[in-house]
């Protein structure tokens, strides 16, 4: 077994999650420069892992694909997934991080033969890990200090707390031409009206309503002269497309016309960004954009911007927290539309106005 740290970090959540664990691996690569660090993710949202200059490696690859590949092809399932166990296997990694809160991912490493595996033990899941740190869930405090925590099990000390994304030359070029051929004015506004797909089916109960965007980019125009751009992915184009049309002033229309890098790009060609709860979110956090962020049952000190701080205003719906979205048990869905119609266009746009103004 190699003597340098080889370190593999495995994640098999949403954007939002693998965004939180840019903190661990700055620190990983700070107190260990030399390391090689691997990171498995799932495959849509490998493209959030580029041009990161702390990882060596991204595996895009989990267990959600897996079952995606087995129920077009069994035969290509097994095929890909022995291919990326290779690929482990020749990277000797000796240093695992399991962020998954399940057993599977530490029991195939142990057989893979990494001696340290470190990771929640989250319901008893974690009994293949060598350290960890027993949770009950995530509940009273920010998930990326969750994360940070787990450095304490090889004896560093958080030293970087912010989110990281990473765009290249040519992809900060191609937001800008692409905006130069739509004509913006100068002070940009991103709308990203969808939750994301990482709730499934269930994401349309992060939905703040359509034409409350909708209200809210007018008074935008009107009171600031701003240009709106509205994003949504082909998923979640309905949602996009109504925004668009309930708009009463012209704005361009991004609707379910970018990849994710693009998306990624464009977002930071803005001065503001007004969103729901969400990876979308996290990213323009990581970009240092200015945020308006919509919450409904999910609690904002948990899955909010983080670090909180003046450049980022949480709108948060009028509801217990006894309501909330808690150790991954999704609200009763009546709970959660009403929490979401309970913030007004006033609220939000009230915000977007103090934000402004600092």
């Amino acid at each position: 077994m190699p003597q340098n740290k080889r370190i593999l970090i495995i994640n098999p959540f949403g954007i939002g999650d693998v965004l939180f664990s840019t903190p661990l691996i700055r620190n990983l690569k700070y107190y260990y420069p030399d390391a090689y660090i691997g990171y498995c993710c799932g495959e849509r949202i490998a493209p959030v892992l580029e041009n990161n200059p702390n990882i060596d490696k991204v595996i895009p690859f989990t267990r959600g694909d897996f079952k995606r590949l087995w129920q077009q092809s069994k035969l290509k399932a097994v095929r890909i997934s022995f291919k990326y166990l290779r690929e482990i296997l020749s990277c000797q990694f000796n240093l695992y991080f399991d962020l998954s809160l399940e057993h599977r991912y530490s029991l195939l490493l142990k057989l893979l033969g990494v001696k340290r595996r470190i990771g929640f033990n989250f319901q008893n899941r974690g009994r293949f890990l060598t350290d960890k740190i027993n949770i009950k869930g995530y509940e009273d405090k920010h998930i990326i200090e969750y994360y940070l925590d787990l450095l304490r099990l090889v004896h560093l000390k958080p030293k970087y707390r912010n989110l990281e994304v990473f765009l290249s030359t040519a992809e900060v070029d191609w937001a800008r031409s692409f905006l130069r051929e739509k004509k913006p004015q100068a002070f940009l506004v991103g709308i990203v009206p969808g939750g994301g797909a990482s709730w499934g089916a269930m994401r349309y109960l992060k939905h703040w309503p359509a034409e409350r965007f909708a209200r809210v980019c007018d008074a935008l125009v009107e009171r600031f002269n701003a240009q709106i751009i509205v994003f949504a992915d082909k998923s979640e184009s309905r949602i996009g497309r109504t925004v668009v049309d309930f708009m009463r002033h012209p704005c361009i229309d991004a609707v379910g016309k970018t990849d994710l890098r693009q998306f990624i790009a464009l977002l930071a060609q803005c001065e503001m960004i007004i969103t729901n709860d969400g990876g979308p979110l996290h990213l323009s956090v990581a970009l240092d954009r200015k945020t308006i962020s919509i919450f409904g049952l999910v609690d904002a000190r948990i899955y909010g911007p983080y670090p909180p701080g003046p450049r980022h205003i949480v709108v948060k719906g009028n509801f217990a927290p006894r309501f909330y979205y808690r150790n991954f048990k999704l609200p009763e869905y009546k709970y959660a539309e009403e929490c979401l119609q309970s913030i007004s266009a006033d609220e939000v746009l009230g915000a977007a106005e103090k934000l402004l103004k600092r």
